[in-house]
């Protein structure tokens, strides 16, 4: 009401700070929504930056306090960057959360990765849950079927087949090593900021990425990562790999974007999970990595408005399924799991139901505990840590010390890396 209000009276646009043109699309199209359903008269300027140069932008925009945005959509890896004071640039939204529902709406281990201090301050945009997206024309090249596929100790042995036929298996990129990491219970970091708890289960998470390279039962693409273009026209193009370990926003956003010939020829399943051979039990089937959430900046004159329009798009039917529909992520927001739309076979997947697969995996998704040197941590295992073993250059134990003691310390890589 005071949001309409204002608007009648002439208040300032809402400024939304976007990092893709794909979201970009997606928030043009929700101001419309809004628009439509809520208050005829709001008024929104969204704007698109890139995912790496939202910081900076970010950076400026606080620190002379000109053209400064009210919402952001921001990484989860950057949003630990404003979490190194006592106080953070983002508004409180804790008492608005619960009167609106979310804390029981959204899938918790996501709600707590935009929370620091027992406050929530932002809203998780995606489930961001794991799968292992493989290709269907080469598992039957080689008449091999995901039912194979239990366990990692099953990726490994089909693999050293594989490779002797001159094929690999997986793609890899360093932050498989998180990801792995975390579905099997571990973690970057605890509750109380201690720097990788579960030691010895990080050495042999990381020894297992490096088996995998030097087996070539897995295979590091010519830029040493996914996430780049070239990937697809490269390694995917020419059947060097024949599956990729990937959140849901990377195959709705990625996958097709980059290999739109191979519709039909990808599908998806649950991650394989590691067999603990004492208890004889399985891990969890999924991971978590990345995904975007919205924050309000504190110093915004339109928090009110901001915060109305976030709450819509985070609980609208339609703003949660145009998420999905529109290629962007599979929304946190547990009610829209029920809406049809979002659990039918896909075509470019092979007809496979890729909201199906992350509804039965949202209740495994691991928890991130959320802490200042997150982004560090990230920056270090994607500049060196992980590549450097892959290559054969030196062990995880020794890695990983320095990784720890360098996180502890408050420093970063070294400056010759």
């Amino acid at each position: 009401m005071l949001a309409c209000l204002s608007r009648l009276l002439g208040a300032e646009p809402v400024n939304i700070w976007i990092s893709s043109q794909q979201d970009k699309i997606y928030y043009d199209n929700m101001v419309r929504l809004y628009q439509k359903e809520v208050d005829p008269n709001f008024a929104a300027n969204v704007q698109a930056f890139g995912f790496r140069e939202m910081p900076d932008k970010l950076a400026i925009a606080f620190k002379t306090q000109t053209n400064t945005p009210d919402i952001v959509q921001l990484d989860e890896v950057f949003f630990g960057m404003y979490l190194q004071g006592a106080d953070t640039p983002f508004v409180d939204l804790t008492d608005r959360v619960k009167k609106a529902k979310l804390d029981v709406d959204i899938l918790p281990q996501r709600l707590e990765l935009f929370s620091h201090r027992g406050k929530v301050l932002g809203l998780p945009q995606s489930l961001s849950a794991v799968v292992l997206y493989y290709r269907r024309d080469l598992f039957e090249q080689f008449s091999l079927s995901p039912s194979q596929f239990q366990t990692w100790d099953d990726v490994m042995r089909i693999g050293a087949d594989l490779v002797a036929e001159n094929q690999s298996f997986l793609a890899l990129d360093p932050s498989y090593f998180g990801i792995l990491l975390r579905q099997r219970g571990g973690h970057l970091f605890d509750e109380d900021g201690g720097v990788l708890p579960d030691f010895d289960l990080a050495v042999d998470t990381l020894e297992f990425l490096g088996e995998l390279a030097q087996s070539q039962v897995g295979l590091m693409p010519d830029r040493s990562t996914i996430f780049d273009p070239v990937f697809f026209g490269g390694d995917v193009a020419n059947n060097e790999i024949m599956a990729i370990v990937g959140a849901d926003w990377y195959g709705l956003d990625m996958i097709q974007q980059f290999s739109p010939e191979l519709e039909g020829e990808w599908g998806i399943m649950p991650l394989p999970a590691w067999r603990d051979e004492e208890t004889k039990t399985d891990s969890v089937r999924t991971s978590t990595f990345a995904g975007q959430g919205l924050v309000i900046y504190k110093g915004s004159e339109v928090i009110d408005e901001s915060w109305e329009f976030v709450e819509f798009v985070m609980t609208n039917r339609e703003a949660n399924a145009q998420r999905f529909l529109q290629g962007n992520s599979f929304p946190a927001f547990k009610p829209a799991f029920e809406d049809l739309r979002l659990l039918q076979p896909q075509p470019f997947f092979g007809y496979d139901s890729m909201g199906q697969i992350l509804v039965e995996l949202a209740p495994d998704i691991p928890r991130i505990a959320m802490n200042p040197k997150r982004p560090m941590a990230v920056f270090m295992i994607r500049e060196g840590l992980l590549s450097g073993i892959m290559y054969g250059e030196g062990d995880a134990r020794s890695s990983l010390t320095r990784f720890k003691e360098q996180l502890e310390s408050g420093g970063g890589p070294p400056d010759e890396d």
